[in-house]
């Protein structure tokens, strides 16, 4: 059976333009918004990824970082996240959601009861963060057989050699990290350099979906069209801060920036056909 991910590629493809992924933290900035927030983007997202909130989140920048540390601070824990998920599902049962993270907490909840509880709420996705590939070969085949598609991560520095084996083992997506920083960094690197790198992953094999992550904001997806998914994460985080220091409500302020990625997205698939 087709994966839900795969799908939502193909319907984007069909649409002729890139698939549109948002991140955000489980919890930010409570429990309850956290759900009503990813329940209204997905209306415009094609998949939607949910971050672990981490104290210690290496590959994040600022704005991820304090939507992590909001959420910690509200208490939520991993059963949280799991609940969130589950929530959603329920309610957007065909939109693919991909929970993102770090292996400290997978090891301290337990793999096999992990993968359990994510094959039970009906994830669709798993990336962890610090899981690099060759070592996460016998967590990722754990994750196949559960159903749940294991999303390798691949960087401008990933050799030939490295970057062969790990696009043959993936499985339906792999997440190219566009630039060395964290998230929400602005593009050190211009889009061309970056479409060039996209394209000799893309071109080891052309049926594995390529998506492209780290600074992509509603100034520069215009400019990487070309990529067969862009992820915008730090941009919507950004928003729930803002929204909450000016005391209005980030569903509505979050909701209205990725409807605005989608038009720009979906004029995108006009532009080309």
């Amino acid at each position: 059976m087709e994966s839900l991910i795969n799908q939502a590629f193909k319907n984007a493809e069909k649409e002729n333009r890139p698939a549109l992924l948002t991140y955000t933290v489980a919890g930010d900035d409570t429990k309850k918004k956290s759900l009503e927030i990813l329940k209204s983007i997905s209306n415009y997202a094609d998949i939607c990824e949910l971050g672990f909130p981490h104290n210690t989140p290496i590959a994040d920048g600022g704005q991820i970082q304090t939507s992590a540390y909001r959420a910690i601070k509200n208490g939520i824990k991993i059963n949280d996240v799991f609940s969130i998920a589950k929530d959603f599902k329920k309610s957007k049962k065909n939109k693919p959601i991909i929970l993102m993270g770090y292996y400290n907490m997978v090891f301290q909840f337990n793999e096999n009861k992990f993968l359990k509880k994510c094959k039970k709420v009906k994830i669709d996705g798993l990336i962890i963060v610090d899981l690099p590939y060759p070592e996460n070969k016998s967590f990722a085949t754990k994750c196949k057989k559960k159903g749940i598609n294991f999303i390798q991560l691949v960087s401008p520095t990933t050799s030939k050699i490295r970057l062969k084996k790990i696009i043959k083992d993936s499985h339906d997506m792999v997440y190219y990290i566009s630039m060395l920083s964290t998230t929400g960094g602005k593009l050190k690197v211009s889009p061309k350099k970056i479409l060039e790198r996209y394209s000799k992953i893309k071109n080891q094999n052309k049926s594995k979906n390529v998506v492209i992550g780290f600074g992509i904001t509603e100034k520069t997806i215009k400019s990487l069209k070309k990529a067969d998914g862009l992820v915008v994460g730090s941009a919507i985080c950004k928003e729930i801060s803002n929204s909450i220091k000016k005391r209005q409500n980030p569903v509505t302020n979050v909701t209205n920036i990725v409807k605005r990625l989608k038009n720009k997205i979906k004029w995108i698939g006009l532009q080309k056909s």
